[in-house]
């Protein structure tokens, strides 16, 4: 492991997520160039730098997407997969590692094996700190961190002791707290809100994109590219742009948080 790798970063969104982000521009806007980029090759777990992670990207249509239910299993029987919020959680917590990345994460909802997703047991019950933007939009935000809090995790905003969507804007939900340096523990996960001024308008988006999600799944497809891949095309690129840009501002608070 390399020794400036304090915190991982997911990568099912750099791999499945991003449509209108090609390779040229994710490396042009990553914001440094050491390892913290994970992701699971033939069962190994990879650490590595932008460049290294590209040419992994370009394999995305023959690459699964690990999260924490699965992740042994295809360690064990060496499947390439990009990993996601809980799946960075098992990777972190397999390296020693004690901050993981993402930027919109799961939650409660109605999509298919994710009615509860692996990322809130794996929050409720890992020695690993998620940083998060939001809950999607396209489940239930309110039910999600309340799951979260009746789980006894602590749940701190950057600035701010609500969240009110990821993308969109929604009704505020009450958080533990504004984030003030409280201890990084087990239990606990910071959000790291999309100011409301850069947020799509357009709320029918998420509509539309959740039955996209519904469609994929129809087709035994991924539900979330799917619906990445519609709010993509209905915001001409911006959700993208919008979700790249806060998976990396929450990396760089992970940076600042591990110095």
């Amino acid at each position: 492991m390399n020794i400036e790798t304090k915190f991982l970063v997911e990568t099912a969104l750099l791999t499945h997520g991003l449509k209108s982000i090609d390779n040229e521009t994710l490396v042009k806007l990553w914001p440094w160039e050491h390892k913290c980029i994970t992701w699971v090759d033939r069962g190994e777990i990879i650490i590595g730098n932008i460049n290294e992670f590209i040419s992994f990207r370009n394999r995305a249509k023959e690459l699964i997407r690990i999260d924490k239910d699965i992740f042994i299993e295809s360690c064990n029987n060496g499947i390439s997969g990009a990993l996601t919020a809980s799946g960075t959680m098992m990777a972190a917590k397999e390296k020693g590692i004690h901050i993981a990345v993402t930027a919109g994460m799961g939650g409660i909802g109605d999509i298919i094996g994710e009615e509860l997703c692996a990322d809130l047991p794996a929050i409720a019950t890992m020695d690993v700190t998620l940083i998060a933007t939001s809950p999607k939009d396209v489940i239930d935000i309110e039910g999600t961190i309340k799951w979260l809090l009746n789980h006894d995790v602590s749940i701190w905003g950057k600035d701010t002791d609500t969240v009110d969507g990821f993308m969109v804007t929604d009704k505020p939900v009450k958080l533990t707290g504004k984030y003030n340096g409280q201890p990084l523990k087990g239990k606990t996960l910071l959000l790291n809100p999309v100011p409301n001024e850069m947020r799509l308008k357009d709320l029918t988006i998420i509509e539309k994109a959740k039955n996209a999600g519904k469609e994929a799944e129809e087709r035994g497809e991924y539900y979330h590219p799917a619906a990445n891949a519609m709010i993509d095309t209905l915001s001409f690129g911006r959700s993208s742009e919008l979700q790249l840009k806060s998976l990396i501002e929450n990396s760089i608070w992970a940076n600042e948080l591990t110095r």
